[in-house]
């Protein structure tokens, strides 16, 4: 391998037909976004064909030449998440985290989207509820942006307790206090963790399904994709 081959694993976020027997695709990869052209793909006895597919993990060599895109000389698909395939509602919200994905890392060569699409894709098709899978996503892809929220202190400055009640004020973009607010101590550690822990721990906790439609709420509103 040169010095100008990648060898990386990917996901395919979107792919487009070029000319007769080619296809441009859109990756994610380790490294961050780029995107490559699978020359011949589309010819039955391409070497290729069955290797590149969306929902699928891929361990893919490119060769970097002199043009903008690099060329795909060997893939392998690595897992097939087939779930994601035949069951119309994951494939929707897979479609959906592929798409707000791709539009959060369209500037950014940061490497911490990757592990984000993997563990939601890998859960939505191990079963996991598509609620939870989507919350997680959504907070994980803002902190991969670089962004936060104020999960330590309400709208009026004051500090959390775990002994009041808030719901999430959207103009000022932070919780505010509120007698009759959805929003507790357990909705707010919850939320704090979905910052900084992974899917498979997340999906641990204890009455989870309960509070999710509160949290996921909140997820929405803060990102903005």
């Amino acid at each position: 391998m040169s010095n100008q081959d990648l060898r990386t694993r990917a996901y395919v976020l979107r792919r487009t037909n070029y000319g007769e027997a080619d296809r441009i695709l859109n990756l994610l990869t380790e490294q961050g976004k780029l995107s490559a052209i699978a020359k011949g793909v589309r010819k039955e006895k391409s070497k290729l064909a069955g290797n590149i597919e969306m929902f699928c993990l891929i361990d893919l060599n490119i060769h970097k030449g002199r043009g903008e895109l690099g060329i795909i000389t060997s893939a392998k698909m690595l897992k097939y998440h087939h779930n994601l395939v035949t069951d119309f509602n994951r494939m929707e919200l897979a479609t959906l985290i592929l798409k707000k994905t791709s539009k959060a890392s369209e500037n950014s060569d940061s490497p911490d989207f990757f592990p984000v699409l993997d563990q939601a894709l890998t859960a939505l098709n191990d079963l996991m509820n598509p609620a939870i899978v989507e919350t997680w996503f959504l907070f994980a892809l803002v902190r991969a942006c670089g962004e936060e929220i104020n999960l330590y202190r309400d709208t009026s400055g004051e500090k959390l307790s775990p002994d009041k009640r808030y719901v999430w004020d959207s103009i000022e973009s932070g919780l505010a206090e509120n007698p009759q607010g959805n929003i507790g101590a357990d909705e707010i550690k919850i939320m704090r963790l979905m910052f900084t822990s992974k899917l498979a721990l997340i999906s641990k906790i204890k009455g989870l399904e309960e509070k999710i439609p509160a949290i996921l709420y909140i997820a929405k509103a803060i990102n903005k994709l």
